[in-house]
């Protein structure tokens, strides 16, 4: 009977006993960032689960990750099969509106430049040695898209997914404290000052309409590797324009991103067990994200700066910091600096435009690199 009585009281201090440290460590960070979505505001609906994903994991004895475990499933069921990021992408394509971008094209430039990060970590990852798929996947890190990083990660580096997609949202939650000094650095206060006249809606409803089929069609052609990506945001941009189905739009952008954003948080901190993600790889892989970041703000705002002289001055170079991915959070980075050296200062529509530029741009990045590698017949 006092046998069985201690065992019985071992296998309740067996978790305790299995406890590592890294498992300690990751539920520190998944703390970390509860408290950064609850109490500092910064993507809640993105680090809160996230977090609590990351606790929950790092609880030895558990098998939350093992086969037919609850995280496995819905890690199984939505990221392995790309399901998840495909299906945000069509509530991010509901909720973005292009038509500041088709008013002023030349913030497609802008979003262009807003990708130099990625090309740069690109070569940086290879320099270090990663094999070139490993390479691509931290390069897109700088896109500030998690959508778009998952999607990489899991179909060409399933062994980075983890460290590289809480990279992307971590970052991407960070772009208010991140992209200020960058902007500020690289820019004068006079240009900073910049007042931009506001454009009158010039865009029909047609061209307005015709927009995503033509992207994805003509992108389709220059990178099929990537359709999948540009299909959906497309769609989901097609479906809103339409105005022909409201309840779909509505359930894209609302309900069906919803749920999927907590199933797909949840399955993003079931990656971050402490035995398998505490690497020095981790380390290297989340500062070269960082700098990935910074230097797509870093080219945006220099490609700025350029229109801000070919100008004659009539485009306030802070816009360019909005061409990362990070929709709309950038737009509103950029806004609010604005504001602090001029009042009169608008730039937020001027912004959207160069964001969700950026935000096309980042999906034809990735699309391009996939489609060279394969051509390489890397992947």
């Amino acid at each position: 009977m006092i046998d069985a009585m201690l065992g019985g009281l071992s296998g309740l201090i067996a978790g305790f006993a299995a406890l590592q440290w890294s498992n300690a460590l990751m539920m520190i960070i998944g703390g970390t960032l509860l408290y950064l979505g609850i109490k500092k505001d910064f993507e809640p609906l993105l680090l809160v689960p996230i977090g609590f994903g990351c606790i929950i994991v790092n609880v030895p004895l558990a098998d939350l990750m093992e086969k037919e475990g609850f995280l496995r499933t819905l890690y199984d069921m939505g990221v392995i099969t790309e399901l998840f990021p495909l299906l945000i992408f069509v509530g991010i394509g509901a909720m973005t509106d292009f038509r500041p971008v088709l008013e002023s094209p030349y913030t497609f430039l802008l979003g262009a430049a807003g990708q130099l990060g990625i090309f740069l970590v690109l070569l940086i990852a290879l320099w270090m040695g990663f094999p070139y798929n490993e390479a691509v996947t931290i390069g897109i890190i700088g896109a500030c898209d998690g959508p778009t990083v998952i999607f990489v990660a899991s179909k060409y580096a399933k062994e980075l997914l983890g460290p590289c997609t809480v990279a992307a949202y971590s970052y991407m939650s960070l772009v208010p404290v991140l992209q200020p000094p960058i902007m500020r650095m690289l820019t004068t206060k006079k240009e900073r000052e910049t007042i931009m006249k506001t454009h009158k809606k010039t865009v029909s409803d047609t061209t307005a309409l015709l927009f995503p089929i033509v992207i994805t069609v003509v992108g389709g052609l220059i990178a099929p590797m990537g359709l999948p990506l540009l299909a959906t945001i497309m769609l989901g941009n097609f479906m809103k324009e339409s105005g022909a189905v409201a309840r779909l739009t509505k359930a894209s952008e609302n309900e069906i991103a919803n749920i999927v954003t907590l199933f797909l948080g949840l399955s993003i901190g079931a990656t971050m067990n402490g035995p398998l993600f505490m690497k020095p790889t981790t380390l290297i892989i989340l500062a070269l994200g960082l700098l990935a970041i910074c230097l797509d703000t870093v080219g945006g705002v220099l490609f700025g700066k350029i229109l801000y002289y070919v100008t004659g001055g009539k485009v306030n170079p802070l816009i360019g910091a909005a061409g990362i991915s990070a929709f709309p959070m950038s737009a509103r980075v950029v806004q609010k600096e604005g504001q602090k050296y001029n009042r009169k200062n608008y730039l937020l529509m001027h912004a959207m435009g160069a964001n969700a530029g950026g935000q096309v741009g980042s999906v034809m990045a990735a699309a391009v690199m996939l489609s060279v590698l394969k051509g390489m017949g890397v992947i």
